[in-house]
């Protein structure tokens, strides 16, 4: 395991995580296994880059198909008017092998009202928490369905794209969602004016092996004053778990 100390933008927590990037299993001497980072612009610039959009249900009904929205949109009329917080996010493989989707290609599901293939049940999930009790409020979810290479590191090449044929993300690469893409968001309709916690979390049912999945959490300080949002204090929210199970990997992932 390696300790490394990222560089910190202003705003956010300094961490010292460890990553490891090679593992031992029974049937070979040494495995390379993915490591996801997930990295939300409102960490970089989260003044400008969270805000908060009003749209009549009849420009939602794709993304209310694909549960994109709260509970009470099934009620909702073409004119009524869904409250949306949105939001980018990029993700980087750190790790030494391919983020490959959880299905294999021939269980992918096709979604005529995007046009395109669902590779994975859920790629990301967004939460809403009430500051004071953390108690959530309002949730989304991103569907892995364009699960590509956007951009690399100096070095490494991009190797996958959005395409019924092939979908992942290459060690070195980034997976980036900007704040217009359909889903990028919570629906924050039914919740009050108030402080909240907007928690961003990759992978969140360690579907994919990966051989650190204590970076996989963003966290963020929300003022939703009923009118806009502004985000703040962006940090990972690094947490201790045992790995075992899901990856072969007995470690714990902690510290800061």
């Amino acid at each position: 395991m390696t300790p490394t100390t990222p560089t910190n933008p202003p705003g956010t927590v300094p961490i010292t995580r460890t990553t490891t990037t090679t593992i031992r299993t029974d049937r070979e001497a040494h495995r390379h296994i993915t490591d996801t980072v997930r990295r939300s612009e409102c960490v970089w610039r989260p003044a400008v880059s969270t805000y908060v959009q009003r749209v009549p249900m009849y420009n939602l009904r794709c993304a209310a198909e694909e549960n994109c929205l709260a509970s009470s949109a099934a009620n909702a009329r073409d004119y009524d008017t869904r409250v949306l917080l949105r939001f980018p996010q990029r993700v980087k493989n750190q790790g030494t092998a391919d983020f490959l989707p959880s299905r294999p290609r021939y269980a992918w599901e096709w979604h005529s009202c995007h046009n395109h293939y669902h590779s994975m049940s859920e790629f990301s999930h967004y939460d809403l928490l009430d500051s004071s009790t953390q108690q959530r409020v309002a949730e989304g979810h991103k569907a892995s369905f364009c699960l590509e290479d956007t951009s690399c590191d100096s070095g490494y090449y991009r190797r996958y794209a959005c395409t019924s044929h092939t979908q992942g993300l290459s060690p070195g690469c980034y997976d980036t969602y900007s704040a217009d893409i359909d889903c990028q968001w919570i629906d924050i309709t039914d919740v009050q004016p108030g402080r909240y916690t907007l928690k961003i979390t990759v992978n969140p049912g360690f579907q994919v092996p990966e051989s650190d999945f204590s970076n996989n959490i963003v966290r963020c300080d929300v003022h939703y004053t009923g009118n806009y949002a502004h985000a703040s204090g962006c940090f990972f929210f690094l947490v201790i778990q045992t790995l075992e199970k899901h990856s072969n990997l007995k470690t714990f992932c902690c510290c800061y």
